[in-house]
């Protein structure tokens, strides 16, 4: 069956389905899915969890060897397929297939994947038959203040009806800063009624730096006050997937405008034809184009993939050190190699 995202948890109250597909590329309605899925198992009694990674090095027989194996204490087991590509092949397919074919007893299988594309169509769909399909979306404006609201109020806050908008505005789509916003409101104010006023006293005065300080700064190409800001940031706990979201963004939006001035397009009307770019942040980002290459922001954004791994445990790099190697790289203060991890230098601010 396929599941809504917001309507799970009355869905987990009851008995698990024997297999579980969460995909989707948007990070904290994914994340959040799959802790919902393994709170429930627990609850229930599913104490075993066994987590199967398909890395390189990955087998589709590991999977049949774990449908094969019981339980070595005779627990409820919780087995975790983590897929890095939804394009899984007929060997998966058929793995996955055989699986669903012969139900080990007392499992739940749990499989995360990016968004799913169509040719994983036939495997997804079986899983629909046999449990269930969840998947997750980028969220539209409107969607995001009506999720903002609903989150606002369940940490026991009354937005005004403004509140939402506002913060929706401020996070730009990204919900793993909205839900960093929430919170920080509910540790600052007290339960109850929540003006816009309040909202935006508490947030502005509760740190020194937020994401969009950085985002201005590394475009401006100010060295020890991005690294500053990165961090600060670091020590007030920020996440590190909504760090590396700004720098993607940033990076994403200038090797698109520079891919357009090399298809001939004058430098100012390819800032211009920008919606994403304020107006009065235009001269920034000309200044920073008028600097570099195209190929420069496209090594930026082979760097901004790798600390993506980082923080996923898919290599040993320390994400925040990558994340000070990519500053430099806005700041045109280190080199970059398509197929080396940049290893940041110390710095003083």
């Amino acid at each position: 069956m396929r599941l809504d995202f917001h309507k799970l948890p009355n869905h987990l109250k009851q008995a698990l389905l024997p297999v579980y597909l969460v995909a989707g590329d948007e990070p904290l309605q994914h994340g959040e899915t799959l802790d919902q899925i393994r709170h429930a198992a627990k609850t229930q009694g599913y104490t075993e969890r066994e987590i199967l990674e398909q890395d390189a090095q990955f087998k589709w027989s590991r999977l049949n060897t774990s449908a094969a194996t019981l339980s070595l204490f005779g627990q409820r087991r919780l087995v975790e397929l983590r897929l890095l590509s939804s394009k899984i092949g007929k060997e998966g397919s058929e793995a996955i297939g055989l699986w669903l074919k012969k139900l080990p007893p007392d499992t739940v299988l749990l499989i995360s994947s990016p968004k799913l594309d169509r040719s994983g169509a036939k495997w997804t769909q079986t899983i629909a038959q046999h449990g269930g399909l969840i998947t997750v979306w980028p969220l539209n404006f409107n969607q995001l203040v009506t999720w903002l609201d609903q989150r606002l109020r369940s940490r026991n806050l009354i937005p005004a009806p403004e509140v939402a908008a506002w913060l929706a505005e401020r996070v730009e789509g990204n919900l793993l800063a909205g839900a960093q916003e929430v919170d920080k409101l509910a540790l600052l104010q007290e339960p109850g009624p929540l003006s816009l006023n309040q909202a935006i006293n508490a947030i502005s005065n509760s740190a020194r730096y937020s994401i969009f300080d950085l985002a201005d700064s590394i475009v401006d190409g100010k060295k020890a006050r991005s690294l500053h800001i990165l961090q600060t940031l670091q020590a007030e706990g920020t996440a590190s997937a909504i760090i590396l979201w700004v720098l993607i963004k940033e990076a994403h939006l200038l090797a698109e405008a520079a891919f357009q001035v090399n298809q001939g397009m004058a430098l100012s009307q390819a800032i211009a034809s920008r919606r994403d770019i304020r107006e009065h942040r235009r001269p920034s980002y000309t200044k920073a184009l008028a600097q570099t290459k195209a190929k420069h922001w496209e090594l930026l954004l082979l760097q901004c993939s790798q600390a993506d791994m980082a923080i996923k445990g898919l290599n040993n790099a320390d994400p925040w050190q990558l994340f000070e190697c990519i500053i430099l790289g806005f700041c045109k203060s280190t080199l970059f190699h398509k197929n080396s991890i940049c290893q940041a230098s110390s710095y003083q601010t």
